[in-house]
């Protein structure tokens, strides 16, 4: 996938900051949607740093200010959650809107590919989105136009490859550069002999397959483990995968007003009213490998020194939805639950503006109660402001 995290992106960096090539008698003058320069590509750069403290750990690293450090070895991953994962936001206001949008259905066509299990549905769509994008591309940049010939890179031609390849060989992350750098990497960590490297590289290698050949043919060695000495000390293993982690309270705290009265509503307790006590828990780990936070330990840090993963997505009764999550506890029964505020619904216009890229939604008001193995997992909240006069 570094087609989409390294090619792509810097090709749109390249034409919004108008640095692409431009040859006679073609002039800069006529391209509209050189827009990120001066001050605006410097404001630009600072929002994608300001954005790091909104996004969890889970994330892994995260981009830095792209105005200073962008030419600068900027990493794969930090190209990938620049412009993949917060462009649609920061570009609303400062792409043409012709520009913004058919960059956001780009965006929405390798976002779709990106995912590990990928829909039928959503992969017909995402193939019309990536048909319809190259031929835009065509359209607003190329224009038939001999001398911009070399806009049309080979990272846009591919979007059209990408739905019969993933019914060939699956989804890209199955097949994409970052499991094998992955690999790479952990297995020169094992390296031990260090005066014969690349035999024991190769010993390392077999042993690594021969370990997969047993977990794949005696799969109760990989079986869940409610003694799995992995699991940090304090924990409470609630099973599927689901593992609350401390901070916790040492004593039992008073939750009392609209805070009790969501708990009580969830447990169908015959009152609504009246307050209760329990101990909180700070974290809850996720089948998925990510630790969901909470605002109770959150809020007392800076802002600079947090990765903020309170928020997360969450069923409920129906679609997903965006939960912050206030602190974890234990219902009398036993049974985890979690309490915080539901995000309301995204704008409507903006996320058909977007094509499902932008999830803008204001600030959550009220309590409201969800069971812990409702939350599905750890989602970046930035905040967001959109001038709507410019859509």
């Amino acid at each position: 996938m570094h087609w989409a995290s390294l090619n792509w992106t810097e090709l749109n960096y390249l034409l919004s900051t108008g640095k692409i090539e431009c040859e006679a008698p073609d002039t800069k003058d006529s391209w509209d949607w050189v827009v990120l320069t001066g001050d605006v590509w410097k404001k630009h750069g600072q929002a994608v740093a300001d954005a790091t403290p909104y996004l969890p750990g889970s994330f892994e690293r995260p981009p830095r200010n792209a105005a200073e450090k962008i030419l600068s070895g900027y990493k794969a991953w930090e190209w990938l959650m620049y412009f993949i994962g917060l462009g649609p936001a920061l570009l609303l206001d400062i792409l043409p809107d012709k520009y913004c949008r058919h960059c956001c259905k780009g965006i929405s066509v390798i976002r779709c590919f990106h995912q590990r299990k990928l829909p039928a549905t959503q992969m017909r769509q995402a193939h019309l989105h990536a048909l319809e994008y190259v031929s835009e591309f065509e359209a607003l940049y190329y224009q038939q136009k001999e001398e911009r010939l070399h806009f049309v890179r080979q990272s846009v031609h591919v979007m059209v490859h990408l739905a019969p390849e993933a019914i060939r060989v699956g989804p890209q992350p199955y097949v994409a550069q970052w499991t094998m750098e992955r690999t790479i990497g952990n297995l020169g960590e094992e390296i031990k002999q260090h005066s014969d490297p690349y035999a024991n590289l190769s010993q390392r290698g077999l042993r690594r397959c021969q370990f997969n050949m047993l977990k794949a043919l005696i799969p109760g060695l990989t079986g869940d483990d409610t003694r799995n000495p992995l699991l940090p000390r304090g924990c409470e293993d609630l099973g599927d995968g689901y593992v609350l982690l401390r901070a916790r309270d040492e004593w039992p705290t008073l939750v009392v007003d609209d805070a009790a009265s969501a708990i009580r509503k969830l447990l169908n307790a015959k009152s609504a009213d009246g307050d209760i006590k329990l101990k909180r828990w700070a974290r809850l780990r996720l089948p998925n490998g990510q630790i969901a936070r909470s605002a109770w330990k959150e809020r007392n840090k800076p802002l600079k020194a947090v990765r903020m993963a309170r928020n997360v997505k969450v069923t409920i009764d129906g679609p997903s939805e965006i939960a912050e999550v206030e602190f974890y506890c234990r219902s009398p029964q036993g049974r985890a639950l979690a309490l915080g505020s539901l995000y309301p619904r995204p704008d409507a216009d903006l996320l058909h503006k977007s094509y499902n890229t932008v999830w803008s939604c204001t600030a959550p008001r009220g309590y409201v109660a969800i069971w812990a193995k409702n939350i599905q997992s750890v989602v970046a909240m930035e905040p967001h402001i959109y001038r709507a006069e410019n859509s």
